[in-house]
C-alpha cells in the first residue's frame, strides 16, 4: 500500500482537479523522502483502485512528475521511480553553488537581526535532530535554513527556480543523510555560515558556503557503491 487510510480519504474527497494536485504533492514528497525507492515500479491502475478514483487524475499526476524527471513511463513496459542522475545531480549542484555563494554574500550586507535569529533558531532544532537521529526532519531543516537565506535577502524566486533543478541533487541529500553520514560537519557549516553573515564576512561566507555545497559530491562515489540499484 503506498498511501494511508488517511491520505487515500483525503485524496478520495477530493474534486477531480484537488486530487490531481494532492496526488502529485504526495508521491513527490513519498519520492524525494525516498519512500518510493528509485527503480520501484507503481501502477496507474493499482493507485486508482486504491484510492477508489478514477485513473484520469492518476495519470495526470504521473504526467507531472515525468515532466519534474521523478517518474519514468515506459511505453508497454510500465511506469518505475526515476534513478538518481548524478549527471542531473552536478549540473544542479553547480548551479546552487553559484547563485548561492553570492547569496549568502549578499546576506552580510541584507540581513537584520531578525533573520539572524531564525537562523539561528533552526540550526538549534537541527541538533536536536541529530540527538534523535531523524534524519528527514533534519532535511527539512537544512533547507529551511537555506531558503531563510534567500528570503532574507528578497530572493525567494531565486530559491523556487534553484529547487526545480535540484529534485536529483535533494535526493541523494537525503540518501547521505539516511545513511548517518557525518551530519556534525553539516551543522558545522550552517554555524559557520550564521556567524559569517553576522559579522559580515563575504567572501568567507562564500567560502565555506562553496564546500558545504560540495559535501555530497565528496560522498557520492561512495552512495553510489551502497546503492548501485537507485542511480542510473
Amino acid at each position: 500500500m503506498i498511501f494511508s487510510a488517511q491520505q487515500s480519504q483525503q485524496i478520495k474527497n477530493s474534486v477531480r482537479g484537488s486530487a490531481r494536485d494532492q496526488l502529485y504533492d504526495m508521491l513527490k514528497e513519498k519520492i524525494l523522502r525516498l519512500e518510493l525507492e528509485p527503480g520501484t515500479k507503481i501502477s496507474e491502475k493499482e493507485i486508482a483502485e486504491q484510492l477508489h478514483i478514477s485513473r484520469t487524475p492518476v495519470r495526470e499526476a504521473f504526467l507531472k512528475l515525468a515532466q519534474d524527471e521523478l517518474l519514468d513511463i515506459i511505453p508497454q513496459s510500465g511506469t518505475i521511480v526515476s534513478r538518481i542522475n548524478l549527471e542531473y545531480v552536478e549540473e544542479g549542484r553547480l548551479i546552487r553553488e553559484v547563485v548561492e555563494k553570492e547569496v549568502a554574500a549578499l546576506a552580510c550586507v541584507k540581513f537584520r537581526e531578525d533573520h539572524l535569529f531564525q537562523l539561528e533558531k533552526n540550526i538549534t532544532m537541527q541538533e536536536l535532530c541529530v540527538e534523535r537521529g531523524n534524519f528527514l526532519e533534519l532535511f527539512e531543516l537544512d533547507e529551511a535554513f537555506h531558503q531563510l537565506i534567500y528570503d532574507g535577502c528578497r530572493m525567494s524566486r531565486s530559491w523556487k527556480m534553484i529547487q526545480n533543478l535540484n529534485i536529483h541533487f535533494n535526493r541523494l541529500r537525503v540518501l547521505r543523510l539516511s545513511s548517518n553520514l557525518d551530519w556534525d560537519i553539516i551543522i558545522s557549516h550552517h554555524k559557520q555560515i550564521c556567524q559569517l553573515i553576522a559579522n559580515k564576512e563575504a567572501d568567507k561566507v562564500r567560502q565555506v558556503m562553496e564546500e558545504h555545497l560540495r559535501l555530497v559530491e565528496i560522498e557520492k562515489d561512495m552512495l553510489k557503491r551502497q546503492y548501485p540499484h537507485y542511480f542510473v
